[in-house]
């Protein structure tokens, strides 16, 4: 996967790892969507990535509102007839200690509405585009914070905890990525997830505990699956940094994903056969 001419959309890339893995994708050649919530540092990066003679423009959405989901999908379609990588990036973190319980705009739990909910209806929409582009790759940048689904309360609304909320949202991303991967064999698209690293020097970790990994280390491990010869044609499958690993036994449970597929496809709106191209 030569990014060069490629067409990359990074979710948010105004900073940190999502900074650094668009930056490093203009410098490749690629043309890169930037995604972010603030418009000043998502032109910022944007202006980077040109000044190193790549091209980059910039779309700005908050991915905690399912209708602001749909609006970048569009805007992102309009603008651009191919997408040959997707990385969905943004994400939100557990927060500090003792944090109380937040609600996205349509009301569901901040962290598996951005963390999980917003890349699944993202890649949905987009994945026609994506499937007429192939070979392509879906990239999540999931964690190795997992924790198991509790079904009967999804939402935390009985027993919430930000760790188990972040924990969660991050399983449910490599549920879907281990369900999407089965579904598009043969496609032509890989499908594939990972913890980039522990506790990288960001904005967001610096916030509530001391960094121990760079954001460079993170971005390898990311460039890895996004263009590596190294990974072709490796789909369904979680990383540990750059090497293949295993994430947590539910992540394999096909009742679990199923279960998992179904709330999704009901909170988003998305039709039964989106994944099932």
């Amino acid at each position: 996967m030569n990014p060069a001419g490629k067409t990359v959309l990074v979710t948010g890339s105004t900073d940190g790892l999502g900074r650094e893995v668009a930056l490093r994708l203009g410098k490749l050649g690629a043309r890169v969507l930037v995604h972010g919530r603030d418009r000043t540092r998502g032109e910022e990066v944007v202006k980077a990535i040109k000044a190193g003679g790549g091209d980059a423009r910039f779309y700005q959405a908050d991915l905690a509102s399912l209708a602001e989901v749909r609006r970048l999908a569009a805007e992102v379609l309009k603008d651009n007839p191919r997408l040959d990588i997707l990385i969905n990036n943004a994400g939100v973190g557990s927060g500090p200690a003792g944090a109380p319980r937040e609600e996205s705009a349509d009301g569901h739990e901040l962290r598996f509405a951005v963390n999980h909910l917003a890349g699944f209806l993202l890649t949905g929409l987009l994945l026609p585009t994506i499937l007429k582009s192939a070979p392509a790759r879906i990239v999540n940048v999931s964690s190795l914070g997992q924790q198991a689904i509790e079904f009967d309360d999804v939402m935390l609304t009985k027993a919430y905890e930000r760790r188990r909320a972040y924990m969660q949202s991050k399983l449910a991303q490599i549920l879907f990525t281990v369900d999407l991967a089965q579904a598009l064999q043969g496609k032509g698209v890989t499908v594939t997830t990972l913890h980039p690293a522990t506790y990288m020097d960001t904005k967001m970790v610096r916030a509530h505990t001391t960094p121990i990994s760079t954001v460079a280390e993170g971005a390898d491990a990311v460039m890895q699956l996004a263009v590596s010869d190294a990974v072709e044609g490796e789909t369904g499958v979680y990383f540990n940094g750059l090497a293949e690993a295993r994430a947590i036994p539910q992540a394999y449970d096909r009742d679990a994903r199923a279960r998992l597929m179904a709330l999704s496809l009901k909170l988003t709106g998305l039709s039964d056969g989106t994944f099932r191209p």
